[in-house]
């Protein structure tokens, strides 16, 4: 009974804090979508298709952070804490790399960029002006994630926190006073939208750096300067951070080319996708916790090879995030209606958006328990190779193609387009069971 408590109490002190974060900050999205929600379709268009594409940067800085996580909390499971410094600088430093890389980018080619996503002027203008100046945000954006990592596979995962709550605060108040023009700054738009945006990333990150130095300085901790790894290390390195890599580049690239199918089915349709969007973050955030401390927790008890305590634990986890789905998709299936109202669009993009949010609550469940299995316990053991096939077989071989044939062969309205491309959620979640019931994932690195 008292490891179980000891158990529980751990997930909780990791996941409560990731929950919140996500919670707070899905809830000031939820604000700023609707103030940019009055600007009209075709910049909530816009805004939404700019944010797809940073989505490709967000989920290579999170494969990055994914590898740091498992590297660190197996060498902290093991007490070894040279490895673990290694382990974030050369994280770190690779962050940083692709920060300095998507930025240039998206400064000089933002309407060839965005161009691949719609074929309205207007709306590729918005998208283009909206990406090029959010780009800014892309260096603080590593390096607090990096941190929050390190942060977190230290059981101190309330600090980025608390950081998360402030920037998220920021981020809402700048966008009511830079994009409709209070306390005598000229009215921004879509221009606004994005300077807040950029600016309370810069703010998130100065207060993640500066609460990690505060929390070694008074455990009188350091990091030890070390960047470079032995042959041996590099190989391990890049058996775990390759496939991350690869998976959720592809991944993304997926739900870049999803964009693509829904901005080419029309514009009205594209900003309806766009409004759902803060609802299916704020229920996936809502349980996103789980599977931060699946990774952490799997990794360390991995780490001290007790591998038959981890597949126990990593059962629990599944249950816990399962029932939690399910409820938070029943709350949806009746708030859905009343969510639409609070947006200034056409009546068809609200009914629209409607009929996407339903489809959302059946394949949510779904998509919380591949995000424990695989985002969290398979990883944890470094077999990140195992996670990359399944993604890949879900997104290209089953979700895309469909997609493209509900779309543009069937035909079909958006919901059930999207219906359609789920689909591949249920392919993952099979293989990845089969794959975690064979143990084969569970190793000490």
């Amino acid at each position: 009974m008292e490891q179980k408590n000891s158990f529980l109490k751990t997930v909780l002190n990791i996941a409560v804090p990731v929950t919140l974060q996500s919670l707070l900050q899905s809830s000031f999205s939820v604000i700023d979508q609707v103030m940019t929600g009055q600007l009209g379709s075709v910049r909530i268009a816009g805004i939404g298709l700019g944010g797809k594409f940073s989505s490709i940067y967000s989920v290579l800085i999170s494969a990055v952070a994914a590898a740091a996580g498992i590297l660190i909390a197996q060498y902290m499971g093991k007490e070894d804490r040279r490895e673990v410094s290694r382990s974030f600088w050369m994280n770190l430093s690779l962050a940083v790399l692709l920060a300095v890389l998507f930025t240039g980018m998206c400064g000089v080619f933002p309407e060839k960029i965005m161009g691949m996503y719609t074929e309205d002027e207007a709306t590729r203008q918005a998208a283009a002006q909206y990406l090029r100046i959010v780009a800014v945000s892309y260096l603080p954006m590593a390096v607090g994630t990096l941190f929050s990592t390190l942060l977190r596979c230290m059981e101190a995962a309330r600090l980025p926190l608390y950081a998360s709550v402030f920037a998220a605060g920021v981020n809402t108040g700048l966008n009511y006073v830079l994009i409709f023009g209070k306390f005598g700054v000229p009215a921004l738009g879509i221009v606004g939208a994005a300077w807040a945006t950029a600016v309370s990333q810069i703010i998130g990150c100065v207060l993640i750096v500066a609460m990690f130095l505060q929390y070694c300085r008074t455990r009188n901790q350091k990091l030890e300067a070390v960047f470079w790894m032995d042959q041996a290390g590099r190989r391990q390195y890049a058996k775990i951070l390759l496939p991350i890599l690869v998976c959720e580049f592809f991944w993304s690239l997926g739900e870049n080319v999803y964009a693509m199918i829904y901005g080419h089915i029309g514009t009205r349709e594209c900003a309806a996708m766009t409004l759902t969007g803060p609802v299916q973050v704020l229920m996936i955030g809502a349980l996103t916790g789980l599977s931060q401390a699946a990774g952490v927790l799997t990794g360390k008890t991995l780490g001290r090879k007790e591998y038959d305590r981890a597949y126990e634990e990593s059962k629990k986890l599944m249950v816990y995030g399962g029932i939690g789905a399910v409820i938070l998709s029943v709350g949806l299936f009746f708030a859905a209606g009343y969510y639409v109202r609070i947006y200034q669009v056409e009546e068809m993009v609200r009914v629209t958006a409607v009929e996407i949010l339903y489809v959302f609550a059946v394949v949510s469940p779904v998509k919380v328990l591949n995000m424990i299995l695989g985002g969290g316990i398979l990883r944890s053991g470094g077999r990140t190779d195992y996670v990359m096939w399944i993604d890949l077989i879900g997104t290209w071989v089953f979700g895309v193609p469909l997609g493209l044939l509900a779309a543009f062969v069937w035909k079909l309205p958006i919901a059930q387009v999207y219906f359609m491309l789920s689909l591949e959620e249920g392919v993952r979640l099979g293989i990845s069971l089969i794959v975690f019931r064979k143990r084969n994932w569970m190793k000490s690195l």
